[in-house]
């Protein structure tokens, strides 16, 4: 049990609980009354907190989708914050932000179930790699503008950030980037599924 008294195994076991924190669960729940695990697509993230929440009280799913946003993406960058303050190497921080993202889609409150990651992946990703994460959020925007398709724009920013990481940073190692973009298309599988049968719902 030594290891937890490692400065860096405290910071990954911190970054996975609080990045396993369902806030679009309990936001719901407190202020609308829902459980989004068991309506919509079951996801714990934004999107469907959004879905599930518009069907009774339109201006209150914007208002939660958009706290729950905000806070799947802050839960990542708080850990990674407190980690560079305290000077931690960039091979730590990175082990920090893949950690944060295997809490929300695997969380430990949820029996290592959760979202799609990609609020928290944006959020340690902005913390680690801006210009990309940059790059990535204009796709995005493009792609919910013109497809209005949350998962498929999602996919395709990410695909975006990859890319971009190894143009601006073709000598950094790309390991944890690819690590995490994994998780994330791991967690899209189902979405995708339901693309190619073209099942997948718009969020409009």
């Amino acid at each position: 049990m030594d290891f937890l008294f490692n400065t860096n195994a405290q910071f990954f076991i911190a970054a996975y609980l609080v990045g396993g924190i369902p806030f679009g669960l309990l936001l719901a729940k407190k202020f609308a009354g829902v459980d989004i695990k068991t309506s919509g697509s079951g996801s714990i993230g934004a999107t469907n907190v959004l879905r599930v929440v518009k069907e009774s009280n339109p201006l209150l799913a914007k208002k939660l989708g958009i706290a729950t946003l905000a806070l799947d993406a802050l839960k990542g960058v708080l850990v990674l914050l407190v980690a560079y303050i305290t000077g931690v190497s960039e091979a730590t921080l990175w082990g920090i932000a893949v950690m944060a993202v295997i809490g929300h889609c695997f969380s430990p409150y949820l029996g290592f179930e959760g979202g799609k990651g990609v609020a928290t992946g944006m959020g340690v990703m902005m913390f680690m790699l801006p210009l990309e994460t940059i790059i990535a959020l204009a796709v995005w925007a493009l792609g919910a503008k013109v497809i209005k398709i949350s998962s498929l724009s999602s996919l395709t920013a990410l695909a975006a950030l990859i890319i971009a990481s190894f143009i601006i940073h073709p000598d950094m190692a790309h390991s944890p980037v690819l690590i995490i973009g994994f998780i994330l298309f791991y967690k899209h599988i189902p979405n995708i599924i339901r693309l190619f049968k073209g099942e997948e719902k718009r969020v409009v």
